[in-house]
């Protein structure tokens, strides 16, 4: 996440910290702020794609197109509505915008149709959505789900909610936080069970992820870093510490799947989940050269960015 100092060099600083814990490809996150802010974001984008390739995959604007009853950090100032003119903006940059997380029923189902017929994955998150309004946005486009069982309407016996919803959608992803705080390791495993391929590895990764700090400034609040989890004053879960090669262990270690299948996670159903498995995801020829190299005991030796090996 970039919100704090959007620019080009944030988003390359951010590429090197994630190599670090092999993760070689990834989406730049900006989460619920002001227009200007998501200009800023599309220009530094800009920039940074027109001199590394492969590295940003596209920036994730998760939100503010949300339902502030389920905001978790985002700041309810900039929560709104979508409108024709930022819809518009975002579909001409649609090769710097890879995916769009909103709230459906904030939101109208042309915008959703719109973004998703521009090529771009519209995700449910941060929603209140009944189980029937998710399946609404589904049919109106949406194709993947923002962290699965967090900041979403839980499944209950009379009400399905959005996480049954995404049960009851064979054809959409869900990507899940496998840091054992967000998400009990019992049902990634459950949810692996029924979503199968399409369960995909996600870090929600913001400032501690690789780091040793007591806390940061994230959009303009205090976050504290202890124990591994970061919540703001109030206990609100602030994203994650997470890095990728620990999403991948704990999936394997507390969640008990197998590790080819948790690679698959990180890298293949992720890729296929983008539309971009054509040349990500696998160790194929013709297919780009990024590549991990860790140890039994999942420390991270190197990595291979567009063919380059680079040593840790």
């Amino acid at each position: 996440m970039f919100n704090d100092e959007i620019t080009a060099d944030t988003i390359h600083t951010m590429h090197r910290a994630n190599l670090k814990s092999g993760c070689t490809s990834f989406l730049p996150t900006l989460i619920t702020s002001s227009d200007e802010n998501m200009r800023q974001a599309l220009s530094a984008a800009r920039e940074y794609h027109d001199q590394y390739k492969n590295h940003s995959l596209g920036l994730h604007l998760e939100g503010p197109y949300l339902n502030v009853a389920k905001k978790g950090i985002h700041s309810p100032d900039f929560i709104r509505q979508s409108d024709d003119a930022m819809i518009d903006l975002i579909c001409e940059n649609r090769d710097l915008v890879a995916k769009v997380t909103l709230a459906p029923e904030q939101n109208a189902p042309e915008h959703i149709e719109r973004l998703h017929n521009a090529g771009i994955v519209v995700s449910i998150g941060h929603t209140n959505a009944t189980y029937e309004q998710a399946r609404q946005g589904f049919e109106s486009g949406i194709t993947f789900a923002t962290h699965l069982f967090n900041a979403m309407t839980p499944m209950t016996g009379r009400e399905p909610g959005v996480v049954g919803a995404i049960y009851d959608t064979p054809d959409v992803y869900a990507g899940i936080i496998a840091d054992g705080f967000h998400v009990d390791y019992a049902n990634i495993r459950i949810a692996h069970k029924v979503k199968g391929e399409k369960l995909v590895l996600v870090t929600d990764a913001t400032a501690p992820a690789g780091a040793d700090m007591e806390y940061f400034i994230f959009v303009g609040k205090k976050v504290y870093y202890k124990d591994g989890m970061c919540v703001d004053e109030n206990g609100t879960l602030g994203g994650s510490a997470l890095t990728m090669i620990e999403a991948v262990q704990n999936t394997v270690e507390h969640a008990g799947i197998a590790l080819d299948e948790a690679l698959r996670m990180a890298t293949l159903y992720p890729a296929k989940a983008m539309g971009i498995e054509d040349k990500l995801g696998r160790i194929k020829k013709g297919m780009v050269a990024n590549l991990t190299v860790f140890d039994r005991d999942f420390n991270v030796q190197g990595t291979v960015v567009n063919g380059q090996y680079e040593q840790n």
